[in-house]
């Protein structure tokens, strides 16, 4: 009897109980059969195949409850993200717009908001003609009309508009594309070699290195005579926030107290600003150490006539190097220890510079965009020229100079506002050696506001390219090898200076827009795309945790184009602002306040003692006024308020309207990438360029 295959029949049965019998037959023409019964020599398998058939459908009801899940997630982050852009966009509930103080402001505003009204509109024809499969080009098949054919007047002025953008108008768009990319291609082959040097020091473990103990001596009455004597500078100008937290860490570096002087150079304006570090001051005089306040009458020149000024003092004249840190820098104790020694022996070495450490660089997504390019900028591009040429651009700050070296390259000039770089290129200029530090670093403070970040990079960038103008003359008719030169002009200044903001605007914020409306000068996938996605991945190289800002940080970069390009401008041709300095703003953080305050109580009664012992009646007097005046004087808490900067976001949505229209352009290119883009730009972009951008 042949098995019978009735599924209707199992659901019904019960289990059968006991243990079948199975009889083997030694003739091989027969099969084996159990005679447990006619139906019952298929029953395990077709059991086992009724279990797999639930477990499927339960795997298949759980797979549709995590999609809904997911369906609903998705609805709900997007709902949120419209209240939000509702609240701040349209209602501005806990945001301030950015006030455009000039006109010009204004007008460049109106302009880019106007182009990207008529971006959008573009690319939204774009994309119907898309799918609507209107591709004269790429189908040959379709008949074009000509303009004899048009009956329609929109029809021939759309003919017309395509014969005038094909003849007059994309030529030079793509010539000019092409220069730009050309330099697109040097400027990113210029950054693989700074990495691939990076990696080649890293993998010899390359560094300057301190031979034995520089500072011991085997005369036991020289004790401490072995260590040079060191000036150390504080130059500030109204720095309420940092300046007790930077003079405090100064005051406690270990190193002799009579082969040592602090000079504090105070430029401030404000009354009450100058009675508190003179406090500061004073307590630390009470304590022992050798400081000194200093604050001119005559405030020109900035930071370089400040320090021009200091250096002018009889008594700086027996001092053999010179250590600068600016207002928010908090060095550690053993500074000196870790960055004198390396002059022993090294009559040609000028300048010692360490790295910097920043307290706040996850503060807000400003802070960590701002930590992958300076992390690049000491880790590849400090390093790297450190090593291979003993040259690089002093950092104004957290660096030990030799004092000779300063006055045989003519001392601070007061002629740019970069009197950092304008040493360090004199100095170079003169045969005079660096040394950096990449294991030496030195705290300090990140702007956390995107308006102190824009004027800092505007006079970042202004200030070389004036700097350029005037010194070119020298390093032209300098003793310098020829190698050198070319260095200094072609790659220090030229290319790292002047071409880089130069084609970073052209090239991304003027010619990938205007590709919206000229697609015969389109750009390739590779420019757009995978080079810079490439150059990114290299810049964030040093600081592997910022992988995941990839995005924000391409976005950021695009937009501050437009301020780096203005500011090499304005320094280039000497503009009016090219000679502006603005004091960066200061959060006034610490990375170990709770030490600090307990070192401070530890030493109060200390303090108290000292000053009832060496001091006079009237320096009693005049420290008990300016502790009055330091209490009178109290910093209200301002409230941050979110400021959305209108000109930057609109630029940054242009971009990638832009970048969206070309990759639609390409095939092969789905529509959950673009959809991925446009929502990573509206979470990125609301809190991007903020005040306040936690």
């Amino acid at each position: 009897m042949a098995p019978r295959l009735d599924f209707s029949d199992w659901w019904a049965k019960e289990n059968r109980k006991g243990t079948p019998v199975v009889v083997k037959m030694e003739n091989p023409n027969y099969s084996v059969v159990e005679i447990d019964g006619p139906d019952a020599a298929f029953k395990p398998v077709e059991k086992s195949r009724g279990k797999n058939a639930k477990q499927v459908t339960w795997v298949l009801l759980l797979k549709a409850n995590r999609a809904v899940g997911c369906v609903a997630w998705l609805a709900t982050v997007l709902w949120a993200l419209l209240g939000t852009i509702k609240k701040r966009l349209i209602f501005r509930q806990g945001v301030a717009m950015e006030s455009d103080k000039m006109g010009k402001g204004r007008l460049l505003f109106r302009v880019i908001r106007a182009f990207l009204v008529t971006s959008l509109v573009i690319l939204g024809f774009e994309v119907v003609t898309y799918y609507k499969g209107w591709h004269y080009f790429e189908h040959p098949n379709l008949h074009i009309p000509r303009t004899t054919d048009v009956h329609g007047l929109l029809h021939m002025i759309y003919v017309t508009w395509l014969t005038f953008r094909a003849d007059y108008i994309a030529p030079p768009i793509q010539a000019l594309s092409k220069f730009c990319v050309a330099l697109f291609l040097i400027q990113s082959v210029d950054r693989m070699i700074l990495c691939l040097g990076c990696l080649w020091i890293k993998y010899k473990k390359v560094k300057p290195r301190i031979e034995g103990d520089p500072f011991k001596s085997d005369d036991v009455e020289g004790i401490g005579c072995e260590h040079p004597m060191v000036l150390v500078q504080i130059p500030m100008c109204n720095e309420r926030e940092v300046y007790e937290q930077s003079i405090s860490a100064v005051c406690r570096i270990d190193w002799p107290k009579d082969r040592l002087l602090i000079q504090v150079l105070d430029d401030s304006d404000n009354e009450s600003i100058q009675c508190l570090i003179k406090a500061e001051v004073t307590k630390w005089s009470q304590r022992g150490v050798n400081i000194i306040y200093r604050h001119r009458l005559v405030r020109t020149g900035y930071k370089a006539g400040n320090l021009k000024s200091a250096m002018s003092c009889d008594y700086v004249k027996g001092y053999e190097f010179v250590a600068i840190f600016d207002a928010d820098f908090q060095p550690n104790p053993d500074f000196l220890k870790q960055t004198v020694p390396h002059f022993k022996d090294n009559p040609e070495l000028g300048l010692v510079q360490a790295r910097w450490a920043f307290v706040n660089k996850d503060e807000n997504l400003l802070t960590r965009l701002q930590n992958i390019n300076l992390c690049f900028h000491f880790e590849v591009e400090q390093q790297v020229n450190g090593v291979f040429l003993n040259f690089f651009g002093f950092n104004g700050t957290a660096g030990v100079w030799r004092i000779k070296a300063l006055e045989e390259s003519g001392g601070w000039l007061e002629r740019t506002t970069v009197e950092d770089m304008d040493i360090a290129v004199r100095a170079h200029l003169n045969g005079w050696k660096f040394i950096f530090l990449d294991d030496v670093k030195v705290l300090c403070e990140l702007p956390e506001s995107y308006e102190a970040y824009k004027k800092q990079q505007h006079r970042w960038h202004s200030g070389p390219m004036q700097l350029f103008r005037l010194c070119l003359p020298a390093i032209v008719t300098s003793k310098i090898s020829a190698w050198k030169k070319a260095n200094l002009i072609l790659l220090f200044f030229l290319l790292r200076k002047l071409i880089l903001p130069f084609y970073s605007f052209t090239l991304f914020c003027i010619i990938l827009p205007l590709t919206m409306f000229v697609p015969e000068a389109e750009l390739p996938m590779w420019v757009i795309c995978y080079v810079p996605v490439f150059m990114s991945f290299l810049n964030i190289f040093p600081a592997p945790k910022s992988i995941p800002f990839i995005v924000p940080y391409l976005l950021f970069e695009n937009t501050m184009s437009v301020t780096k390009f203005n500011a090499m401008i304005s320094g280039l041709f000497q503009l009016g602002s090219s000679y502006e300095w603005v004091v960066t703003k200061k959060a006034g953080r610490s990375s170990e306040p709770d030490l600090l305050a307990a070192a401070e109580r530890e030493t109060k009664s200390t303090n108290q003692q000292q000053i009832t012992r060496g001091s006079s009646e009237s320096e009693l007097q005049e420290l008990t006024k300016l502790k009055e005046q330091q209490k009178e004087v109290t910093i209200t808490p301002v409230k941050k308020t979110n400021k959305i900067y209108r000109k930057e976001l609109v630029l940054a949505f242009l971009l990638l309207t832009a970048s969206v229209r070309s990759l639609l352009a390409a095939q092969g290119v789905h529509f959950y990438f673009l959809l991925f883009q446009g929502i990573t730009f509206l979470l990125v972009g609301l809190d991007l360029i903020g005040e306040q951008m936690s």
